[in-house]
């Protein structure tokens, strides 16, 4: 029988954030990634958990998925993900609104 793949744990957007000290004052200052890198990984997540969603919707559909609770969690983290890229999307916006909004 074929199972669902186990899920990727998820990953902080910026690296560690455990706060510990790696690299110069420099380097710790901000995010360690431009914005159009994490909204990229944004959207490469949404792709991934629905495609691990949409399998497990196929295995549970063809009988072949032994613990149904997996498509309830591939459908959560879909969902998750989803939302995610949608608040990082109202953030770039709302951002965006007040730079325009500020006079030179």
């Amino acid at each position: 029988m074929n199972e669902v793949q186990t899920m990727s744990p998820i990953l902080p957007l910026w690296g560690d954030l455990s706060g510990e000290k790696t690299g110069s004052a420099s380097e710790n200052q901000g995010p360690s990634l431009p914005f159009a890198d994490v909204f990229r990984q944004a959207v490469d997540n949404v792709k991934e958990t629905d495609a691990a969603k949409n399998e497990a919707q196929y295995l549970l559909a063809t009988g072949q998925l032994d613990n149904p609770a997996e498509l309830t969690i591939a459908q959560t983290q879909a969902a998750m993900s989803v939302e995610l890229l949608v608040q990082l999307r109202n953030k770039a916006l709302d951002a965006y609104s007040e730079l325009m909004r500020i006079s030179m």
